[in-house]
């Protein structure tokens, strides 16, 4: 594993609430239609940047955005998110790299698909944790 490790939505909440930022890399499309997770509780606001646009084209500027956002204080800890946990792990990846600790959520925002192709099974908002859906 190239960053700092995988956490669960529960394990990646307790990390917000002791200071860590969350970086929020899904799509615009997705922030504005499927909701987003609400971090007031915590002393930091998420950062968004998209890892990719829509289509999967890559973000060429993220660790240039990631940088201009992040914290500068030495020791920060990310913690990435995506619809699923998979660009997370790339972003993690990428923003290790460049001198980041970086954590990827498991399950992402939404979590994986039921049988019905519903993502009803697990995740970041189904796990029960804040979000701008009103659903706590």
């Amino acid at each position: 594993m190239s960053y700092a490790g995988d956490l669960t939505p529960q394990e990646a909440w307790a990390k917000l609430e002791a200071g860590a930022v969350l970086v929020d890399v899904r799509t615009e499309g997705e922030w504005a239609h499927i909701g987003i997770p609400d971090t007031k509780a915590t002393e930091n606001d998420p950062l968004f940047i998209q890892w990719t646009f829509p289509g999967g084209i890559p973000n060429p500027d993220f660790i240039t955005q990631l940088r201009q956002q992040a914290p500068d204080n030495d020791g920060a800890e990310l913690v990435f998110l995506c619809r699923s946990g998979q660009r997370s792990i790339a972003a993690a990846t990428a923003a290790t790299e460049a001198g980041f600790t970086s954590y990827n959520v498991l399950e992402g925002f939404e979590g994986e698909p039921d049988r019905y192709g519903e993502r009803t099974v697990n995740g970041w908002k189904n796990r029960g944790l804040p979000t701008n859906l009103g659903k706590h």
